[in-house]
């Protein structure tokens, strides 16, 4: 692997439409998994009110914050619908059920 990417577990650690977190020196970053198997990655932090998204419910390739229901589309980060607003994503990669994220993707500042 690219020493751009640093390991965060194993595929069979998050469970299908679920998500587990990583703390890092900049914020919690959400790991989600979809009934696919597709793994993203992004703040944990709803656009809206700032509800934990790592929490929501996974649909095909969004979640819904469990505070206000704002739909996130897990491959951009955008909000869907009417709701306005985003969320940074990171790339991640899994190689033989191993996860990791992109190093070079990692804010420099806290946000």
């Amino acid at each position: 692997m690219s020493s751009d990417f640093i390991a965060i577990g194993h595929i069979d650690d998050i469970p299908q439409r679920g998500a587990r977190c990583i703390n890092t020196a900049f914020g919690r970053i959400a790991v989600f998994r979809t009934a696919e198997d597709d793994v993203f990655a992004m703040n944990d932090r709803c656009p809206h009110k700032g509800g934990p998204l790592s929490q929501g419910l996974v649909h095909g390739r969004a979640v819904t914050c469990p505070l206000h229901n704002m739909v996130i589309s897990l491959e951009s980060g955008e909000a869907l619908g009417a709701d306005e607003g985003e969320v940074r994503t990171y790339p991640v990669r899994v190689d033989d059920g191993q996860l990791s994220i992109a190093l070079s993707a990692l804010p420099l500042a806290a946000e």
